[in-house]
């Protein structure tokens, strides 16, 4: 894992296509910006998992 400090509007560079920019510090919370291209999907980590979970049950309405 690489660990970066960074200051409010300085940004992180993801390959050539993905930028990260640091919106807003308050408190213990950190807002962040993500601009991607739009076959990236980005998500929360929580709601990335529940979308695999769902993907990984057995569909209901399969053909038997």
């Amino acid at each position: 894992m690489l660990v970066l400090s960074r200051k409010r509007d300085e940004q992180i560079i993801i390959g050539d296509s993905i930028i990260i920019t640091v919106v807003e510090i308050r408190g213990d919370k950190v807002r962040l910006g993500i601009e991607a291209p739009m076959d990236v999907p980005v998500h929360r980590r929580e709601v990335y998992d529940a979308i695999r979970q769902v993907n990984e049950q057995p569909q209901q309405n399969e053909p038997k």
